[in-house]
């Protein structure tokens, strides 16, 4: 394995520091009082850690999560982590940078430092055990280690979810290579994958990237009872995209809760809309980005789509948010437009509600269409 990765702490791996980090802490504080009279504990575990500092010194993921949890006390008690990197000199540097994290006795669990590879053998592992709430995140140099089963095995249980690091490029071209071909079946399952390949022939490399990252979403949620949600990388140019960042819950809440950090995190927003994407080169360029009204198309859809229905605010957002851009204030946003111009009609029944606010019970009718 090779550590260029962490000779600098370029800004994309700070964004997916902060993005893991600042998750797992709101993570945490949801799940910790729902297990603090039955398991007391939760879990951070990070299959590819590496050696907990850039080699300019910047903190990675590991010793940010592991701060959060030093100056909470609750946390302190019940946190269980788990960090693994089969390279030995960078789970050597790491666990010595735990080691001098200022308070780190304070932890009731120490945090554990292992040295293996990422295969079969730990997909079994986490298939057989019953996981305490756990937040995964599995950030491969490149793609070996990643899997489908891997992804399955560690999300099955209550309360555990996953963060992964997919290596766009390498897995674009990994996907006609035939030495690599074992390594793509895994990550997408067989009959996908080959059904993928044929599909990509022939195709622009901006609907090649939206086919793969659509079918790999495709395979997280076989049942359709899990909540996928990408951001995106890339270059210093902003011509390309490097990665994804992938999120996979079993919950409405934590896929709400993710999509908030990233539209954070994200480098651009349109009329407060996020990108879902990372790219160094929006900073120099922010007048290119200016020209779509994502929140005029957000009013459309909620016509269109709830056309002379009558719905409670929370159940809108719960079925019409996901897989869509949006974050919960850009829909009160519009809807409270939609109040003023007399579009919609809102009550609350039985209470007052001062105009232009959107709480979860609130009932909003919508004309029939072309009303």
């Amino acid at each position: 394995m090779t550590n260029r990765f962490f000779d600098e702490s370029k800004e994309q791996s700070l964004v997916k520091s902060a993005i893991v980090s600042k998750y797992f802490w709101a993570w945490a504080k949801v799940i910790m009082p729902r297990v603090k009279n039955t398991v007391r504990r939760i879990a951070y575990i990070d299959l590819f850690a590496g050696p907990g500092r850039y080699k300019d010194g910047t903190k990675s993921t590991p010793l940010l999560v592991l701060e959060k949890a030093i100056n909470d006390p609750d946390m302190c008690e019940m946190l269980v982590t788990v960090f693994n990197d089969k390279d030995e000199d960078n789970s050597r540097s790491l666990k010595q940078a735990i080691n001098d994290l200022p308070g780190i006795e304070r932890l009731e669990h120490k945090p554990k430092v292992m040295n293996q590879e990422v295969g079969a053998e730990l997909v079994k592992v986490f298939q057989q055990l019953r996981l305490v709430p756990t937040l995964f995140f599995v950030d491969p140099w490149g793609y070996k280690g990643l899997s489908l089963q891997l992804v399955n095995a560690v999300v099955k249980d209550w309360g555990c979810e996953c963060i992964f690091f997919f290596n766009y490029n390498r897995i674009n071209m990994g996907l006609n290579n035939p030495l690599v071909e074992e390594h793509m079946n895994a990550l997408f399952e067989k009959a996908r994958a080959d059904a993928l390949r044929s599909e990509l022939q022939n195709m622009s490399s901006a609907d090649r990237e939206l086919t793969i990252v659509e079918k790999l979403c495709e395979a997280l949620k076989p049942a359709r009872d899990r909540y996928v949600l990408p951001f995106r990388f890339k270059d210093d140019r902003g011509s390309r995209t490097s990665h994804h960042l992938i999120f996979v819950s079993k919950s409405f809440r934590g896929y709400d809760i993710m999509k908030n950090v990233m539209a954070g995190e994200s480098s651009r927003k349109e009329q407060g809309v996020a990108s879902f994407e990372y790219s160094p080169s929006d900073k120099r360029y922010p007048l290119l980005f200016e020209m779509s009204r994502p929140l005029e198309d957000l009013e459309g859809m909620l016509l269109r789509d709830f056309a002379g229905q009558t719905i409670q605010f929370d159940r809108l957002y719960r079925t019409h948010s996901v897989g869509k851009p949006y974050i919960e204030s850009n829909y009160k946003q519009v809807l409270k437009k939609l109040e003023e111009s007399g579009t919609i009609t809102v009550s609350k029944p039985g209470q007052k509600r001062r105009k232009g606010t959107f709480a979860g019970d609130v009932i909003i009718t919508f004309p029939p269409r072309g009303g």
